[in-house]
């Protein structure tokens, strides 16, 4: 799985280059050096159409993480989802991101997010004003950030986190589009009747090859609790007819069901189905594996399906 080259970029605009389906992995994070490059060759090798590493306080960087996987890949466009931006200023976030678009020809997709207020004070920063926050940093990013290296032909395109409608609005008006997380379908809809027709958007879901309802509900609820104590997630769920029930241990059936896609093989498909016909351009599938783990068993299972 030796790749022949790091600057080999698929052709077309960049809804062509990512095609249906892509992987959304905090394992990557985690796992070693090694096995992280082999597990990023092989979801490239399977066919998927991107590779989205993410942030946390306490595991890698988002910018070096990519190039690590850029770099032992050939073709496969990387993500960030999301570079934090609490974490470094814009010209920081601008410089990395030139930095590996130029390095890796149209293969790279700048995903930014507020993140989340225990995540920013791990950091020892300050949570406030996520909106104003996030327009100040693009307003950084297009005119405040100088930059004189090397670049490529084309810059990245940058995505935001958007959840609510007035993120989605600045997703649509300063960015190239959205990259939702822990939503169901209703929310891709709704999301893309903000965006308009044109922009970006890039849902992730979560996915369970787990045919057992109780099973698979236990392990959903594993995945969901974490998320279910932050009130970005919470607040964009009652938005959608959710309620404080639906939060309690872990997650309510409905709640989880709706959030993680579990059964066989079928059911993760009619789910990425139910995104792309609610207007979604790329689903990022993010398997649930236990202990950080990468999920690669069903990556495998599902990319024929997914894929063909």
């Amino acid at each position: 799985m030796t790749p022949l080259s790091g600057n080999a970029p698929r052709p077309g605009t960049w809804k062509e280059r990512l095609g249906s389906v892509g992987v959304w992995s905090s394992a990557l994070n985690w796992a070693s050096a090694a096995s992280a490059r082999e597990a990023a060759a092989e979801v490239e090798e399977l066919g998927y159409g991107s590779l989205w590493v993410s942030e946390t306080p306490l595991s890698k960087e988002p910018f070096a993480n990519a190039a690590v996987l850029l770099a032992a890949t050939a073709r496969i466009p990387m993500g960030t989802g999301i570079a934090n931006v609490w974490a470094r200023d814009a010209a920081a976030a601008r410089a990395a991101a030139l930095t590996l678009s130029e390095s890796f020809p149209g293969r790279f997709v700048l995903g930014l997010g507020v993140s989340h207020l225990p995540a920013v004070q791990a950091r020892g920063g300050q949570y406030e004003r996520p909106l104003a926050k996030m327009r100040d940093y693009l307003d950084q990013l297009e005119g405040g950030a100088p930059y004189e290296a090397n670049r490529g032909q084309e810059d990245p395109p940058v995505v935001l986190a958007a959840l609510r409608r007035k993120m989605l609005e600045l997703a649509r008006d300063r960015t190239q589009g959205a990259h939702p997380y822990f939503v169901p379908p209703e929310h891709t809809a709704r999301a893309r009747e903000v965006l308009g027709a044109d922009p970006l958007l890039i849902p992730e879901q979560a996915v369970l090859l787990e045919t057992d309802p109780e099973r698979a509900r236990a392990l959903g609820r594993d995945h969901t609790s974490y998320y279910l104590k932050l009130p970005n997630y919470t607040n964009n769920l009652r938005a959608l007819g959710f309620s404080d029930e639906d939060f309690e241990n872990g997650g309510s059936d409905r709640l989880v069901d709706a959030i993680v896609a579990w059964g066989d093989v079928d059911a993760v498909r009619a789910r990425v189905r139910q995104h792309l016909d609610a207007g979604a351009d790329h689903v990022l599938l993010q398997p649930v594996a236990p202990e950080h783990g990468i999920g690669l068993d069903q990556l495998r299972e599902l990319a024929p399906a997914l894929l063909g």
